[in-house]
């Protein structure tokens, strides 16, 4: 018996004892991250699946996993189809599942510290249809039967000043004091860990790749505030830092705080505060109000200190970036070079560059055929030499105290085919018709992801993930609320305005099963744009990504004048950020790289 048949056994036999006939498995925690603690990967100990994004049903005779496009290969690599059935989101949700699979009458089992609230009444709704109940467990019964189960960090809280912040935590807990007055609420529920370090302009070390700290918060109406972490994680910095107006609490202590709050009007966020959260302060005859966590909107809008660290961050990695190239260039084509191989040294690349904390995601280091593995996480069992004559994508971040960097680059190594040349050709069509684009002010980024697809449309092809999602500043790689997605893609914040000072990852791409993978990713910035005549006032990007993109995947023929000249002028903004940090070899390869066309 394997080692997940085996989990899933004994999860199986929990459950009975439980009295339960199924259970729901989300990859999360108790704050909705996307990236969690190792504490929190029930999903991954249970299935095998190393995504970013999933979930799983467990019934007495049958088990489910659902993912979405970016993992549909990748699923079926690391889940087990004897046990499994593979489920595709947003075609089929657990909800749906439930309706047509959950035993007449049964309990399905779900932890109230894992889910939102709409999620809850949604499944609950599904399996009303089947006479079966939705039963919210005090304990988790996968942490049950998890033996040798992490316990959460125990990392310390760093101060992350206002020279790199922008703005004072005092000043951030004003403007939501101010808001909760205009709103006539009492307080705010911060569970979102970004939105926590951003108001407290504190970071943390709890979670991979992303600098947070497991904590939860409530900001009152008098610009106070309550922050509930362990306190073994408070140094007398961060103590002195976070000032009379913060009263620090246990972490442990949250939900019981919540209890007292009767009589209270209450804000909570209904995408990002668990259902727990809700039933808490309903139970204790609190007021709720579902309104958005009043830290987002202002944290995905940079102020100028913000953009600032930004643009250095974004010049040192391009640097260390470039360097990578020049050394792919010499040393993949004599057939030496592995996926992992690869990784590293672009990884000691950004760490010479200077004041690397972490990587902002694991290395998508993908050759040949693992490169059309949308999210592929290399590991020793799949790792390839990259070969002759094929396609290497990499796509890479790094987390500065002054920003958060993600970029990707598609890169030939020998004789690209035709075909090859073709679709990298329509991906980077795509990508420079995001970066050109021009629109009035409250436009939503679904309204743009056309522009991205319709060459590749053109060639009957397309590509099962967004085009551009928000980034953090030393936070989240993949930060709320705007993003760049077709309406309807099971891809939140698609329908979210662009505003002035929003970061967006730009990345078209093109998937070929069995064969390739080519995306081309930088992040841009929403800048104001003046132009004569204009009846409303109007918005663009700016690029903030500066490396090289490969001249020999281009087909000249596909692109229009306009393209060439877009492409000349980004090699030249490249050469002009990056150049004077290389030198050398480096310095003459990342000319001849960025020649004009």
């Amino acid at each position: 018996m394997s080692t997940y048949e085996a989990r899933l056994q004994a999860l199986r036999e929990q459950l009975k004892a439980d009295r339960l006939d199924g259970f729901v498995v989300p990859l999360t925690d108790e704050h909705m991250s996307e990236y969690v603690g190792s504490y929190a990967q029930r999903l991954a100990w249970l299935t095998g699946f190393q995504g970013s994004a999933g979930s799983a049903v467990v019934l007495p005779q049958e088990a489910a996993i659902f993912t979405d496009g970016r993992y549909t290969l990748q699923v079926r690599d690391q889940v087990d189809g004897q046990h499994w059935s593979y489920q595709s989101v947003p075609q089929t949700s657990v909800a749906d599942w439930l309706k047509d699979h959950a035993p007449n009458g049964g309990r399905i089992g779900y932890d109230p510290w894992l889910h939102t609230r709409d999620w809850v009444a949604r499944a609950r709704e599904a399996l009303a249809a089947r006479g079966a109940e939705l039963v919210a467990v005090e304990r988790n019964p996968i942490d049950r039967v998890w033996s040798g189960k992490p316990a959460p960090s125990p990392a310390k809280l760093v101060v992350h000043g206002d020279a790199l912040a922008g703005k004072s935590s005092a000043a951030k807990r004003q403007e939501m004091a101010d808001w909760l007055k205009a709103e006539q609420a009492d307080a705010a529920v911060l569970s979102a860990l970004d939105s926590i370090a951003w108001t407290f302009n504190v970071r943390g070390q709890d979670v991979e790749h992303t600098p947070v700290a497991l904590s939860f918060a409530l900001v009152h109406h008098d610009g106070t505030a309550d922050l509930f972490v362990a306190s073994e994680k408070l140094g007398e910095d961060v103590r002195q830092h976070l000032g009379n107006g913060v009263r620090i609490h246990e972490r442990d202590a949250f939900e019981p705080h919540l209890r007292g709050m009767a009589g209270k009007t209450v804000i909570a966020d209904p995408e990002r505060a668990v259902a727990a959260i809700f039933g808490a302060l309903e139970a204790a005859g609190a007021r709720t109000v579902a309104k958005r966590d009043p830290a987002v909107l202002p944290k995905a809008i940079k102020n100028p200190v913000e953009i600032a660290g930004h643009h250095a961050a974004q010049a040192r990695d391009g640097a260390a970036l470039t360097r990578f190239l020049h050394w792919l260039s010499i040393e993949a084509p004599g057939g030496q070079v592995d996926e992992l191989s690869a990784a590293a040294k672009l990884q000691d690349f950004r760490q010479a560059c200077g004041d690397l904390r972490d990587t902002s995601f694991d290395t998508i280091s993908g050759a040949g055929p693992n490169g059309a593995i949308v999210h592929y996480r290399v590991t020793e069992d799949t790792n390839r030499r990259i070969e002759m004559d094929s396609l290497y994508l990499v796509d890479s971040g790094g987390q500065y105290p002054d920003g958060t960097t993600d970029v990707t680059r598609t890169v030939a190594i020998g004789t690209p085919s035709a075909e090859m040349r073709d679709r990298f050709t329509r991906v980077l069509k795509g990508h420079i018709a995001i970066s050109a684009a021009l629109f009035p002010d409250g436009t939503r980024g679904s309204q743009l992801d056309t522009l991205a697809r319709q060459f590749l449309w053109q060639a009957g092809v397309d590509y099962a993930h967004g085009t551009g999602h928000g980034v953090g500043s030393y936070l989240a790689v993949h930060e709320g609320p705007q993003r760049i997605a077709p309406v309807g893609s099971g891809q939140a914040g698609g329908d979210e305005p662009l505003r002035a000072g929003m970061i967006l990852s730009n990345e078209p791409g093109y998937y070929k099963t069995g064969a390739y993978g080519i995306r081309i990713e930088n992040l841009v910035l929403v800048v104001p744009r003046d132009i004569d005549g204009a009846e409303k006032p109007m918005l663009g990007f700016e690029n903030l990504t500066w490396a090289p993109i490969d001249r020999t995947l281009i087909d000249l023929d596909l692109l229009t004048r306009e393209e060439r000249a877009w492409v000349d002028s980004y090699h030249a903004r490249v050469l002009e950020i990056v150049g004077p940090q290389l030198d050398g070899e480096v310095l003459e390869w990342a000319r001849a790289a960025c020649a004009p066309l």
